[in-house]
């Protein structure tokens, strides 16, 4: 993240959040994948000017659910809209607290010597699926989005069983571009945002138009929160400017926040 952003970022998030180090709070922040890499660094600036302390548990939207069910305390959550409907329904989401932040795109991670496959059609990317030695993604059993639309979508393409012996699942996005680019898999299919942080790999770009499962992030405090305001704050800081800029910068489209 270039530095004169953070610098920005930093004086942004003091104008907007006004709490004294005093009144200092532990956050605990469920994060889904996708969203992982740019929430922690805006937190890392929301930490500085408020003197806060947060603590991460990166999932998928699935398994955060599940934590969440099961009885495990959070105090902000960040999943996608579908899974924060679910959790609303439930109760578990503090009413006029639900802020949408960002839509995400998913992509496909290859070697970067390796050959591009066509991403210039549906039926040029099922032609690229089918000769790939393997390919990765989330396995769905994991409560991965962007895994269980995939792997609907080799269904619906009626490749399917073709394409089994060459799965390689892993249980979160960064974990298939993890394991493209050890070569335990030859692309992987993902959020570009889980993907595109790991060096190691070369976003090849996303799936075509007509195949695109795009998903819209959203962030809400709990009901079990004990530290309300401050999360409050946080969430005021992922809209911010300053945090938009991180969000475009990962190639995020930010949204217009709303309850």
């Amino acid at each position: 993240m270039n530095s004169k952003v953070l610098w920005a970022a930093g004086v942004a998030i003091s104008l907007v959040l006004g709490i004294p180090a005093a009144n200092a709070a532990e956050l605990k922040v469920f994060v889904g994948g996708a969203m992982t890499e740019t929430i922690e660094k805006i937190g890392a600036e929301f930490a500085k000017a408020s003197g806060n302390k947060l603590d991460y548990v990166s999932d998928t939207t699935g398994s955060l659910q599940k934590r969440l069910q099961a009885g495990e305390n959070a105090d902000v959550i960040v999943v996608t809209a579908a899974g924060l409907d679910a959790l609303q329904k439930e109760n578990r989401i503090a009413p006029g607290t639900r802020t949408t932040l960002v839509r995400a795109l998913i992509g496909v991670a290859m070697q970067p010597n390796g050959t591009a496959p066509d991403l210039s059609s549906p039926d040029s990317f099922k032609a690229s699926l089918l000769k790939a030695r393997s390919v990765s993604y989330v396995n769905p059993a994991a409560g991965g989005t962007s895994g269980t639309y995939f792997e609907g979508l080799l269904k619906r393409m009626g490749i399917y069983d073709q394409m089994k012996s060459k799965i390689v699942y892993r249980n979160q996005g960064s974990e298939v571009a993890d394991a493209v680019a050890k070569r335990d898999a030859e692309i992987g299919i993902s959020f570009i945002a889980e993907l595109a942080p790991n060096k190691g790999v070369k976003i090849a770009g996303p799936l075509p138009d007509a195949i695109q499962n795009p998903a819209d992030y959203v962030a809400g405090v709990t009901t079990v929160s004990t530290n309300i305001e401050a999360a409050r704050a946080f969430i005021r800081a992922m809209t911010s400017p300053s945090g938009g800029a991180v969000f475009k910068a990962a190639g995020l489209t930010v949204l217009p926040s709303g309850h």
